[in-house]
């Protein structure tokens, strides 16, 4: 065995040299295959001349894990093509011929040493019923602290049938989201202590709850959307609204603190002279067998009776809720807008201004997108978001990069705040950067400047 390697790094070591004498940095994808993630990286490295990363699914791994194996087993499997992504008849899984990973040594001038990017674990049933059967056996680390968030037995949730929209268990989803995430890092460094990550796997936990980053962000001194104080747990309805009243607060964001894409966001206001309340969400609720299910309808729900406001506050307080003023954002014509903002290896590059008449903005809920230049934001304004973006990303100095969602606020006088940290906010389409997609940007920067935090 070669000094200071280990047996696994020998395997993977496959040290390569271009023309120019240049050593490129291998890449460890792990990710879902032939999803649109994937698909989008493995073709900006091919357009910009890198080797395709090798792909480490998602599903081979938890299932590897569950049948007592190890991120290294998985890793082999993938070396030896036993797993194979295929996208456009092309296989995208490298083989040990194609993909190459080395020791902590210099060549040319360059550190060889492997990067991993973990991407989202999103749009795949198989992967997400795993995630529940490890959230349900690991549930010492409980995300709500005790409150009565619904539960899957273990041995229901590798044969749950996907009904779509549905949101299953939340809770109990990120407790193997983040039980997954501290493996990874603790087996990555355990096999290749020389391995780095594009973002820490401590630090995406951090982005995935709502409550803990912004908390995290606060600490840093990034301006964040005021938090609803409350000297209690806020459990349910009532204490909501108790600690909404104790505030002054009549307008506050709930949002499911494990939630993305909207999922679990209710923008909630009281009117303190009549009591009345409506609550603007994408999410429906049905009643099924005595039990209500909750779901992303895809589209804009009002609800105005506290019979309806009631049963979803209290879902999603026992779920896990962050509570924030809702504040005003900044407007164009009739509709409010916030910002994503990408941001890596300390640069701010592409943007997107994300135009809404509702209070809720993610694209996918058809709102409008435009460049900043289109929606003429000028270059005071924008640097008032880079800046805002760039602070809330050099609170995680062990991470690189992130999609950083970011207000405005409304008046003369422009304020940017920190509305979220998405560790895969990268997926941005019909936008460009100094020419180039944001895969192509992010992978060019890595190529010039190759990631090597401690």
């Amino acid at each position: 065995m070669m000094s200071g390697m280990t047996e696994m790094e020998q395997n993977l070591q496959r040290q390569f040299k271009d023309s120019d004498k240049t050593l490129e940095q291998p890449l460890l994808l792990i990710g879902n295959p032939n999803n649109r993630r994937t698909l989008g990286l493995q073709e900006a490295r091919q357009r910009l001349g890198l080797q395709p990363a090798l792909v480490l699914p998602y599903a081979r791994l938890l299932k590897t894990w569950r049948k007592g194996g190890t991120m290294a087993d998985a890793v082999q499997q993938c070396l030896k093509g036993e797993v194979a992504a295929h996208t456009h008849g092309a296989k995208w899984t490298s083989s040990p011929a194609s993909m190459s990973y080395a020791n902590h040594d210099s060549v040319y001038g360059a550190s060889n040493v492997p990067l991993i990017r973990m991407d989202a674990p999103g749009e795949e049933w198989e992967v997400e019923r795993e995630l529940l059967f490890l959230g349900a056996v690991n549930d010492t680390a409980q995300l709500t602290d005790g409150t009565s968030a619904r539960m899957i037995p273990a041995e229901q949730t590798l044969a749950l049938e996907q009904d779509w929209g549905q949101i299953y268990a939340p809770g109990q989803w990120f407790r193997g989201w983040k039980a997954c995430l501290e493996r990874i890092g603790r087996e990555a460094r355990e096999f290749w202590p020389n391995a780095r990550f594009m973002n820490d796997p401590h630090d995406i936990a951090i982005m995935f709850d709502k409550r803990k980053c912004q908390q995290h962000l606060s600490s840093h001194g990034v301006q964040i959307p005021p938090m609803l104080p409350s000297s209690e747990l806020i459990s349910n309805y009532e204490d909501l609204r108790l600690a909404m009243k104790a505030a002054g607060m009549n307008r506050v964001f709930v949002k499911l603190a494990c939630g993305s894409g909207a999922s679990g966001v209710v923008a909630y206001q009281i009117n303190p002279r009549t009591g009345a309340e409506i609550a603007i969400t994408t999410v429906g609720m049905e009643r099924v067998q005595g039990k209500t299910i909750f779901y992303n309808e895809g589209r804009m729900r009002r609800y105005t009776c506290t019979s309806e406001i009631s049963p979803l506050m209290d879902w999603l307080c026992a779920e896990g809720a962050q509570i924030e003023r809702w504040m005003a954002k900044a407007s164009l014509g009739s509709s409010v807008f916030d910002i994503r903002q990408l941001v890596a290896g300390g640069q701010a590059g592409h943007a997107v201004v994300r135009l809404s008449q509702t209070p809720i903005t993610n694209l996918h809920l058809r709102n409008e997108r435009l460049l900043p230049t289109e929606a003429g934001l000028d270059e005071q304004n924008m640097e008032r978001v880079q800046t805002a973006a760039k602070a809330a990303m050099a609170a995680f100095p062990n991470s690189w990069s992130a999609g950083i969602d970011v207000m405005l606020s409304g008046g003369t006088e422009h304020r940017a705040y920190i509305l979220d940290v998405n560790p895969f906010g990268d997926l941005l389409y019909r936008v460009q950067h100094k020419g180039l997609g944001t895969y192509e940007w992010e992978m060019k920067l890595l190529r010039e400047e190759p990631y090597n935090h401690d």
